[in-house]
C-alpha cells in the first residue's frame, strides 16, 4: 500500500460505529390493492434528530445489551442456520419496530392460538416504554425472529461524527396490524414502493439519506416478497458496503464498492475526507498521492472513455517520470510539462496506440527547448502486426521487469520512487503496465479500465496473450501487495477491501464468460458470420457497439479455435 509519506492528508481516525439494526417490513402490492411488485413501510424521522434528521427511513435503532442476553434469545424463536450475532440483531429490529411503529413481529406460544401473530389486543396491552421481551413473554408471546432475514449491511461512511454498524434486515409485515408511529422519533409512516419512493426524492419531496436510497434501488428489482426471501435462504447479505465520499460538479457525492470513483476515494481519502474532486477536467492535474498526478487528455469518446489518462510520477527533489502523454495535443503536453516543473526525466509509452504514444516525441522536443537534458522515450516498439496509426520506436526498447528509478533527498531523508516494467501483450503486442514498487501501485495502461473492457483487436491484439497476463499481472500483485490499479482510461481501481487482485479476478472470470458465450454462439450457428455471432454472444451489449465488440470477438474464436485437437 502506498507510503504514509506520499499520502495527500493527514491521517485521521474515523470515529467508531455503534451496532445498530433496522427492518424493512415489506408487503406485495397487489395485496394492497396496487399493481403489482412489492410495498416497504417507511417513517419520517424527527426533524430534532441527531443523525439523519427529517429523512424517511425503515424503523430501527440501536443494539442493547439486553437484546443479546440469553434469556432473550430463548424468548425468540431462530432458523438452525441463524447465528448469535443474527438472532441478537433480528431481535433488536423486532423491538425497535414495535417501539417505533407499534409492529409486533411475535406469535403465541401455546394455547388456543399457537402460532398465531400478535393482534391489536396484544399490541394494546404492551407498553412500548416499558422492557419489552418481559411483556411478550407475560402475554404468552415469542419473538419472530425466525421470520427475519438479513438482506444488507451497512457501515456509516467514515467521514460523519457518529457512525453505525447496520444490518439491514426484511420481514413479512403481520396481516391485521397497522402501524402507529410513536410521534417522537418516528412520524407519518407510509407504504411505498421502491420506485415510488426513489422518483419522489428526485423530486425533493421525499428525503432520505444514501444507504436507503441504494438500498431501494436493489429492492426494486425484486418482483414480490417472495422473490426477496429467496434470495436471502443463505444467511448472507446480498452486499455489504461503507460508502466514501468525494466532490462532484461541487457538491458532495457518495459510492459503493461498485461505483466506479470507490478506488480512487480510497486511495486519496484514506480515511474518509470529502476533498477529492471527482470532475473529469483537462485543465490542471489531478494530485492522487504525493507523487502521483494525472492529467487527463482532452479526447473523451466512446473508446477512451472520459479521456487518456497521463500519469507524472516522482516530486520536484526527484524530477518525474511521465507514463502515456497521450495524443499529440500541444496544450495538454503543455500543461503535463508545467505540472512537473519542466523537470521530466523519462517519458514511458504504455504500448502504441494513438491515443498514447504521439505526444512523447513532442514532449520530449517541449523539454529540449526549454534547456533540460533530453528525457529518453522509452516502451516496447510496436509489432509489424500494428496498425499503421499505431506505429511507435522509442529510444530504447523496456527489458521485461526492468526497473526505472528517480532519487532525490529532502533534506536527510532519501526518496525513491522505481517503476518496474511488466511487458503485458494482449491489448497490443508491445503493451506494458508499470509497478511503482515503494507504493504498491500498477499502472494499467489499457490493458485493465475502469468502466469497461479493453478491446483485444488482431492481429496486433491476442486473447490467449490477454488472459496470460492478466495471471502476471496478479502475481506481481500479490508479490507486491498492491490494493490500486492506475488505469489508462477512468478512476482508480481497487482498495482495501475491493483490491486490485479482486479486480484482475473479476475482469478474468468476464472475460471466460463471454468466450463461452462465443462458443456457444458458434455452436448454434457453426455456419454463422461474425455478425451472426456477435448478435448472440454481446447480446447484452447496444448494437451500436456491436462492430467494436466483432473486434474482440474475433480474438475470442481465434483462441476457441488454437484450443481445439489438432491445433497446437
Amino acid at each position: 500500500m502506498p507510503r504514509s509519506t506520499q499520502q495527500l492528508h493527514p491521517f485521521r481516525e474515523p470515529v467508531a460505529t455503534r451496532p445498530a439494526a433496522t427492518v424493512l417490513l415489506l408487503r406485495d402490492a397487489t395485496a394492497a390493492g396496487g399493481a403489482g411488485g412489492i410495498e416497504v413501510l417507511m417513517t419520517r424521522r424527527s426533524d430534532k434528530a441527531s443523525f439523519a434528521p427529517g429523512a424517511y427511513v425503515f424503523p430501527g435503532g440501536g443494539i442493547d445489551t439486553l437484546d443479546a442476553a440469553p434469556d432473550t434469545h430463548a424468548a425468540a424463536d431462530r432458523r438452525p442456520s441463524q447465528s448469535d450475532l443474527h438472532l441478537t440483531q433480528a431481535i433488536a429490529a423486532i423491538r425497535e419496530s414495535f417501539e417505533e411503529l407499534g409492529i409486533l413481529l411475535a406469535r403465541h406460544a401455546g394455547g388456543t392460538r399457537q402460532g398465531q401473530m400478535a393482534d391489536a389486543q396484544d399490541i394494546a396491552a404492551i407498553d412500548r416504554h416499558q422492557p419489552f421481551v418481559a411483556q411478550c413473554a407475560a402475554r404468552g408471546l415469542r419473538l419472530a425472529a425466525d421470520g427475519v432475514f438479513l438482506l444488507a449491511h451497512w457501515i456509516t461512511d467514515r467521514d460523519l461524527p457518529r457512525r453505525f454498524d447496520v444490518p439491514f434486515l426484511v420481514a413479512r409485515m403481520p396481516e391485521g396490524q397497522e402501524p402507529v408511529a410513536d410521534e417522537a422519533e418516528q412520524f407519518e409512516p407510509v407504504w411505498v414502493r421502491p420506485a415510488d419512493a426513489l422518483a419522489r426524492h428526485e423530486a425533493g419531496q421525499f428525503f432520505m439519506i444514501f444507504p436507503t436510497i441504494r438500498t431501494l434501488q436493489r429492492l426494486a428489482g425484486f418482483g414480490s416478497t417472495q422473490a426477496v426471501f429467496d434470495a436471502l435462504k443463505s444467511e448472507a447479505p446480498l452486499w455489504t458496503s461503507c460508502p466514501r465520499a468525494g466532490t462532484l460538479a461541487g457538491k458532495e457525492a457518495r459510492y459503493m464498492e461498485s461505483d466506479m470513483p470507490y478506488g480512487e476515494l480510497a486511495l486519496v481519502c484514506p480515511d474518509g475526507q470529502i476533498v477529492h474532486p471527482l470532475d473529469w477536467q483537462t485543465e490542471r492535474p489531478v494530485p492522487l498521492l504525493r507523487n502521483v498526478m494525472r492529467l487527463t487528455a482532452p479526447n473523451p469518446g466512446v473508446m477512451t472513455g472520459p479521456g487518456t489518462n497521463s500519469y507524472l510520477v516522482g516530486d520536484p527533489a526527484t524530477g518525474f517520470i511521465a507514463i502515456d502523454p497521450g495524443p499529440a495535443d500541444t496544450e495538454h503536453l503543455d500543461k503535463l510539462w508545467r505540472a512537473a516543473g519542466g523537470d521530466i526525466r523519462m517519458i514511458v509509452c504504455t504500448h502504441s496506440h494513438p491515443d498514447h504514444s504521439p505526444g512523447a516525441a513532442p514532449l520530449q522536443a517541449l523539454c529540449v527547448q526549454a534547456g533540460k537534458a533530453r528525457p529518453p522515450i522509452l516502451g516496447l516498439p510496436s509489432a509489424p502486426t500494428a496498425r499503421a496509426a499505431s506505429q511507435f520506436t522509442p529510444d530504447r526498447s523496456l527489458q521485461n521487469d526492468e526497473l526505472l528509478r528517480l532519487y532525490g533527498s529532502a533534506g536527510e531523508a532519501k526518496i525513491t520512487h522505481t517503476l518496474q516494467a511488466i511487458h503485458t501483450p494482449g491489448h497490443a503486442a508491445n503493451h506494458v503496465c508499470l509497478l511503482l514498487v515503494e507504493d504498491g501501485l500498477l499502472f494499467s495502461g489499457d490493458h485493465i479500465l475502469n468502466g469497461s473492457t479493453t478491446v483485444v483487436d488482431p492481429p496486433d491484439g491476442n486473447m490467449a496473450d490477454y488472459l496470460d497476463s492478466l495471471d502476471r499481472l496478479d502475481a506481481v500483485c500479490a508479490a507486491h501487495g498492491v490494493e490500486f490499479i492506475l488505469p489508462a482510461h477512468g478512476y482508480v481501481l481497487g482498495g482495501p477491501v475491493h483490491t486490485a487482485r479482486g479486480a484482475i479476478a473479476k475482469l478474468k472470470a468476464h472475460r471466460l464468460a463471454r468466450e463461452a458465450k462465443v462458443l456457444a454462439a458458434m455452436q448454434a450457428l457453426p455456419q454463422g458470420s461474425m455478425e451472426d455471432w456477435v448478435r448472440h454472444a454481446y447480446d447484452d451489449v447496444p448494437p451500436r457497439m456491436w462492430p467494436v465488440a466483432q473486434r474482440s470477438l474475433l480474438a475470442h474464436v481465434e483462441r476457441i479455435r488454437s484450443q481445439r485437437p489438432g491445433n497446437n
